[in-house]
């Protein structure tokens, strides 16, 4: 096939990308660059590229493909909360205007990266499945809701949306993010030697290695029509769902000096919820995941000690999304439609 893949230089699009090109796929990818220069270690194979704000996407630019994958996103809830605005512009609405020239083109297949973290604050003990009710506590949990949503009215005969619902992301990737939770732990420990808690650690989260996001995209593209269509799937296992405090005592024990301490005033984070994957399993069997939280955090901590990340790296913005894109509009790289600025 021939795949083009949003947000192909982000976190999980940079070794998404190059593992469907692996696969056998002519890849291009698609980014708006906002993380140039946010580099981690050494970088994976590059695929071909088009710079391009997905909100500006043709279908002239769409032609020719059989697939699209969808990954470009403004990630995670603090950057929401800042100019939730800018949320809904690139991550629903901009979500559906590339999905209408994407099926304007003739492309048949559209896999759409969305999260788990739509189930919100649950209120349940039990793990929820793709029929739970969804209850979108941010921005951009509502956002990834909304674009399911469109999706599912778009879709016909030869239009095919599949929603890749992720659990929340871990592992080391050429385009680090450290303000994801496993992440995020090892960090604090590798760099203060502590391991510290934002919350009380109650919480549950499911996770997911970003290669295993990977994955399951392969078998979204590879998998018949009729496995795909209009569908929704949960991506991770049933026995990747961690209360905080838990993998916060994973850290502890790949880094047995670093004691687990709350921040002043930790209370509960709202956003709890155990996840179904039995969906998952069934239909993609030969792509279930390969990794989990234990072996994450050894690699994590190899590749933290491999590039002798330091506080300042793991405190500055280029492993962080929102201060990161702060730091681009104050510096007016970026307007305030975050775009960039003719001179960038």
């Amino acid at each position: 096939m021939k795949v083009l893949v949003t947000g192909h230089h982000g976190y999980i699009g940079s070794v998404v990308a190059p593992l469907v090109a692996e696969a056998g796929h002519e890849v291009v990818g698609l980014d708006t660059f906002f993380y140039r220069g946010c580099d981690f270690g050494s970088d994976l194979a590059r695929v071909e590229e088009l710079r391009r704000d997905i909100r500006d996407v043709t279908p002239a630019d769409l032609a020719g493909f059989d697939a699209v994958v969808h990954l470009a996103a403004l990630s995670n809830d603090p950057l929401g909360d800042l100019n939730a605005d800018w949320t809904y512009d690139v991550n629903h609405h901009a979500t559906l205007h590339l999905a209408r020239a994407a099926k304007e083109a003739g492309v048949s297949r559209f896999v759409f990266s969305s999260s788990c973290s739509m189930y919100g604050a649950s209120g349940r003990d039990d793990a929820l499945d793709e029929e739970a009710p969804l209850k979108p506590l941010t921005p951009y949990a509502e956002s990834k809701v909304r674009s399911e949503e469109g999706l599912l009215e778009l879709a016909d005969s030869g239009f095919s949306p599949v929603s890749l619902r992720n659990a929340t992301a871990y592992g080391v990737s050429p385009r680090l993010r450290l303000d994801v939770v496993l992440n995020n732990l090892v960090g604090w420990a590798f760099t203060t030697g502590r391991i510290r808690l934002l919350s009380d650690g109650s919480s549950w989260r499911p996770i997911v290695h970003v290669r295993d996001c990977g994955r399951a995209v392969l078998g979204a593209l590879a998998a018949p029509r009729e496995t795909i269509h209009v569908q929704a799937f949960n991506i991770g296992a049933s026995h990747e769902n961690y209360q905080i405090r838990d993998l916060a005592n994973l850290v502890h024990e790949e880094l047995p000096e670093c004691e687990v301490e709350f921040a002043k005033g930790a209370v509960a984070d709202p956003r709890s919820y155990r996840v179904d994957f039995r969906r998952f399993e069934q239909a993609f069997p030969e792509h279930q995941p390969e990794w989990d939280a234990r072996r994450g955090t050894a690699e994590l901590a190899g590749a933290y000690r491999e590039v002798g990340l330091s506080w300042e790296d793991f405190d500055g913005p280029r492993y962080t999304r929102l201060k990161h894109l702060q730091r681009l509009l104050d510096e007016g790289l970026l307007d305030g439609d975050l775009r960039w600025r003719e001179a960038a």
